[in-house]
């Protein structure tokens, strides 16, 4: 992985941190049921990315957790106010409504709470934005996603105060349509611009001639906590925006404010805005300077930058320069025929044929020139004329 902003090369930054694929995989749940190895791998990964949030967030980020902390309490702040317990006076809505403005008519006090909330929350987002320029177009979708579910439980809300008590089909419409629009602009969008784009990099960045570091490589680029990061921000967004609505959708004179609502929606609002923080942060922490803009592949081809994978590559004898039967293909595997009397299968160096079984060398004899070499050898070497 590459930070983000660093001039430091990829040696650099190996040594710095520790690698993903250094890590051991439990086997907590794999002992369990073999199928849950996969649980195995995640938790190891949640590990990883929190080791690299302690180690890697600093000023930077504490400010802009500190924006978004502070942004939360003021805009929910009623101890000694009693605007928002009250249930205000519902003849009066809008921000610029004229006269008729239910924000102008506020209590001084709760208004001044309200313009701080709003100058931390554009305080949190112009920093987000500026930070993470590479991710700056998949943020803007996440906003988006996120002012959808807010207005689907606003509506639902609007319609049957106690949503989702009796609620009917109507009620939950509004709820399914603005999850489905996160849902396609967070994971069929933001994610697969992230994912694809890890793929080129690997791709293109991390190529070696042994198909082991490109494997490393697959592994230290993983993306499967990150990935359920987005499940659980959405899960926790949706439980902050239901319990803010919740709390003051009645008429004021049916209005039983509970504070419990108030907390709940503050402590999982925080916990989405950082998971949020987090979503942003991780690819461009992961790819750093080294792409441009994180986009998908048909983005790419629209805007002329296609990308053109690594072909498979011929080998060459390392002492007569001449072709040999070793093919190395795009993956960074490297086959070679079988030497085992006429069979005519091949298979990865070190694996066993395809055909006879018989295991695949991992020395190459020139046809030219007899020698015989380690088929690694045959790869990646740069004329000297």
């Amino acid at each position: 992985m590459e930070q983000a902003g660093e001039g430091d090369s990829v040696d650099n930054e190996e040594r710095l941190m520790d690698r993903l694929s250094d890590y051991s995989i439990g086997n907590r749940f794999s002992q369990v049921n073999q199928r849950l190895s996969i649980l195995d791998l995640l938790l190891t990964e949640i590990k990883y990315n929190i080791l690299l949030v302690s180690k890697f967030w600093g000023v930077k980020e504490g400010v802009m957790v500190g924006l978004f902390v502070a942004g939360f309490f003021l805009g929910s702040w009623d101890l000694g106010v009693g605007e928002i317990s009250s249930g205000g006076d519902y003849n009066r809505w809008g921000i610029l409504g004229g006269e008729d403005s239910g924000f102008l008519h506020m209590k001084d006090l709760a208004l001044i709470l309200s313009l701080l909330s709003i100058i931390c929350w554009v305080g949190f987002v112009v920093m987000l934005w500026n930070s993470y320029p590479i991710m700056r177009e998949n943020m803007v979708y996440l906003l988006i996603g996120m002012v959808f579910i807010q207005f689907g439980h606003i509506k639902s809300h609007a319609d049957n105060p106690s949503f989702p008590l009796d609620s009917g089909i109507g009620g939950w419409v509004w709820i399914v349509v603005s999850n489905l629009v996160m849902l396609f602009l967070s994971i069929f969008v933001v994610r697969r611009a992230v994912v694809e784009t890890r793929d080129i990099h690997v791709q293109r960045k991390h190529f070696h001639p042994d198909p082991r570091v490109i494997d490393r490589a697959w592994k230290d680029h993983s993306l499967l906590a990150w990935s359920l990061g987005i499940a659980v921000w959405i899960i926790v967004l949706n439980i902050s925006f239901w319990s803010s609505a919740h709390s003051i959708a009645p008429s004021p004179g049916d209005l039983d404010f509970s504070y419990s609502l108030v907390f709940l929606h503050i402590f999982s609002g925080i916990v989405a805005t950082f998971l949020l923080l987090g979503i942003v942060w991780f690819p461009e922490f992961m790819l750093g300077s080294t792409e441009a803009r994180i986009q998908t592949s048909r983005a790419r081809e629209v805007s002329g930058e296609v990308f053109e994978p690594k072909k498979a590559e011929q080998g060459k004898c390392p002492v007569c320069n001449q072709n040999t039967n070793a093919i190395q293909e795009t993956t960074g595997e490297i086959i070679i025929p079988c030497e085992s009397g006429d069979c005519s299968g091949k298979g990865v160096t070190g694996s066993e044929c395809e055909q006879c079984g018989i295991r695949i060398p991992s020395r190459v004899v020139c046809a030219n020139c007899g020698s015989n070499t380690p088929v690694g050898g045959h790869f990646g070497r740069v004329e000297a004329w």
